[in-house]
């Protein structure tokens, strides 16, 4: 497994479902893999985690990321050291292949109070914890 993946998907995990069960954050990491299996997006996590627009000088498009706390303005170092290794040790799992298959190849996910446009075009797949999974047919 290589370390940059690793800490690329435990930072994700962390900023997008931190508060979620273990389940829900296997569920996460999995929309991420899920997606490098998919030849409509990115070959690697980090990749898959910080596509979208960036400016010239390399700082991506403020509100136009696939995840939206990579390009929310804020800081993304971990604050909660314990919920970090927590989401870390959950992408170590998802990173070594335990759980392919989850989520039925769920390739997005937006949490249960928002209702992005796209979600009407998807097939919805579950909903764990706050989060909704769909799969991009």
């Amino acid at each position: 497994m290589i370390a940059e993946a690793l800490a690329c998907m435990a930072l994700n995990i962390y900023h997008e479902a931190r508060n979620e069960s273990t389940v829900g954050q296997l569920a996460v990491a999995q929309v991420v893999m899920n997606r490098v299996g998919d030849d409509r997006f990115p070959d690697t996590p980090c990749e898959v985690i910080y596509d979208g627009p960036h400016t010239n000088n390399g700082h991506p498009v403020k509100d136009r990321c696939q995840f939206s706390w990579y390009c929310d303005g804020l800081a993304d170092k971990p604050r909660n050291q314990r919920a970090y290794e927590v989401a870390y040790e959950n992408a170590k799992t998802v990173l070594e292949g335990h759980y392919f298959g989850l989520l039925d190849g769920a390739t997005h996910y937006h949490a249960d109070y928002v209702s992005p446009r796209w979600a009407n075009y998807h097939t919805r797949i579950v909903k764990i914890d706050s989060h909704i999974f769909y799969r991009w047919d």
